[in-house]
């Protein structure tokens, strides 16, 4: 259904000065002569150091890589320490890192062929003030990820920017302990993306301009599952992009105009965010039946394909539901509010676990309405009815990081 029916279901840049009747500044072309010092710094690097890279636009052809534990990698500030790959020919990630207690900070990455910054399997990670920009705005061609650690564990992510990556512009994937904080997500196809982690937090981030803001996800057959999840006191607003993301991926099902993405995960808490103005919906949740994966991801007898003990409450909502991506949604929302006439804020697939005997699957308190679209019957009957909904669980616990 989220294959048929979810999916079927300028602005001046960080580095330009402009206003009213002022032109564009472009930025200084980049330095070359900087790549080959930087590189052998990164391998002569040993536990403890600190790697400082000077205010400047400099040019690299080719990736960098970290290898060694204990490093960190500083810059002059996000808009002046500026790391260009626009004529990136060698590797794809701007940065790949494999270590543990690494920390990168106060740069900016741009440009990427492949994924800004990639941090793989390392534990004790933070990213701090980073931006990873692709500077011809949202296109599929840019990277898949902006800042993208990946079974990875006590991991931290703030005060950071990503605009224009092809999937996810914060994604945070089989990890451990996470916290995503006070980022700006922006113009990307998923905005914040958590992927089978356990035990994330993620809050007082603004996403807004990406296809969806904040994505919950769980995809099949990886190293483990995710759970417990909390999405709060963050600003997402007005993600209703078109969706650019490379055919057959997941995020390419994406309807534009989603707020928050719910998809086959568990433990689930959505309070105190300001959510607003997404036309499709400003709450989707769904199984992975609806996504239309099958073909592609093709679930084992082992992998839950259902959200469940989702608890969504005390936020504030406001507009969208209006317009909905995909005829088939548009259809439904006519059927059932008429043509000038709103989804109220959560959308639900209707895909109910058959052998859960207790506890709720969903609760839903201080919302506009809920609808169940009763996709695995053929949405032959949609309710619009809340009161399955109106319940509560238990708030879940909060993060604990070391270096937080």
């Amino acid at each position: 259904m989220w294959k048929t029916t979810l999916l079927t279901f300028a602005a001046c840049g960080l580095l330009a000065a402009c206003g009213r009747g002022q032109e564009a500044v472009a930025p200084p072309a980049a330095d070359a002569s900087y790549q080959k010092v930087l590189q052998q710094q990164l391998l002569d690097a040993s536990p403890g150091d600190v790697i400082e890279i000077p205010a400047g636009r400099h040019a690299f052809d080719r990736s960098l890589s970290l290898r060694v534990d204990g490093v960190t990698i500083r810059g002059a500030g996000m808009d002046q320490t500026v790391l260009s790959f626009k004529g990136q020919r060698s590797g794809a990630e701007g940065l790949i890192v494999n270590a543990d207690d690494f920390t990168l900070e106060n740069l900016a990455i741009e440009d990427s062929k492949g994924d800004g910054v990639k941090v793989n399997e390392g534990e004790n990670i933070t990213i701090r003030g980073v931006r990873v920009e692709w500077t011809n705005g949202p296109h599929t061609d840019n990277g898949a990820y902006g800042l993208y650690p990946v079974q990875t564990r006590n991991v931290l992510i703030e005060d950071s920017v990503v605009i224009g990556a092809s999937d996810a512009g914060i994604y945070v994937g089989q990890s451990q302990d996470v916290v995503v904080r006070r980022n700006r997500a922006e113009k990307n196809v998923a905005g914040i993306e958590i992927e089978n982690c356990i035990r994330a937090d993620v809050h007082d981030n603004v996403a807004t301009g990406n296809t969806g803001g904040i994505l919950v996800f769980n995809m099949p057959d990886l190293p483990q599952p995710g759970h417990t999840t909390r999405v709060y006191d963050n600003r997402i607003v007005a993600n209703n992009h078109d969706n650019f993301g490379r055919k057959g991926t997941a995020v390419a099902a994406v309807p534009a105009g989603s707020g928050v993405v719910i998809m086959s995960n568990d433990e689930v808490e959505i309070f105190n965010n300001e959510i607003a103005d997404h036309r499709t919906a400003n709450v989707l949740i769904a199984s992975h039946y609806s996504a239309g994966y099958d073909s592609k991801y093709k679930p084992s007898a082992a992998f839950d394909p259902y959200p469940e003990q989702i608890f969504i409450h005390d936020n504030r909502f406001s507009g969208g539901g209006g317009s909905p991506d995909g005829l088939d949604l548009k259809a439904l929302k006519v059927a059932m509010f008429g043509l000038r006439g709103n989804f109220p804020d959560v959308f639900w697939d209707g895909y109910a676990n058959p052998e859960r005997t207790e506890g709720p699957q969903i609760c839903v308190q201080g919302a506009s309405g809920v609808v169940n679209a009763d996709a695995p019957n053929k949405f032959k009957n949609p309710t619009s009815d809340a009161k399955p909904f109106d319940c509560t669980l238990d708030p879940l616990p909060a993060v604990e990081l070391t270096q937080a």
